[in-house]
């Protein structure tokens, strides 16, 4: 067998493990707990794009100035929660948690945006 075949037979061997299942309700290690809180605000993620979608929908066919107005507060709040959720995890530079606080934050703020949208624009 050649040398690079070896090494890339060798990189292979850690696979098994990192195709595990992560259980999050009973997550321990500090590393699945961060896997947990990124699947968690991936959710509220997809939660909030089906909401400003279906927003957008609505808003376009009968008010397009509001859904114009919806469009340019999104794109602004995107930067804004990025940013609180850097300054969040700041705090943590350098920590295995670090990725915990900064997904947790992305989580919290986006379940708060989709509520507000819900509510702003009288959706369910």
């Amino acid at each position: 067998m050649k040398p690079v075949h070896v090494l890339f037979a060798a990189w292979l061997l850690p696979a098994p493990a990192l195709a595990q299942e992560v259980d999050c309700a009973s997550a321990m290690t500090q590393t699945d707990m961060n896997i947990c809180a990124a699947r968690a605000h991936a959710a509220a993620d997809a939660d909030l794009n089906e909401t400003y979608r279906a927003a957008m929908d609505s808003l376009s066919a009968g008010r397009p100035e509001v859904a114009g107005a919806l469009r340019d507060a999104q794109r602004k709040w995107i930067p804004y929660r990025d940013a609180a959720c850097a300054a969040e995890g700041a705090v943590y530079e350098g920590g295995s948690i670090r990725p915990l606080i900064v997904s947790s934050c992305l989580e919290r703020l986006t379940r708060v945006r989709t509520a507000d949208i819900r509510a702003a624009y009288e959706m369910k």
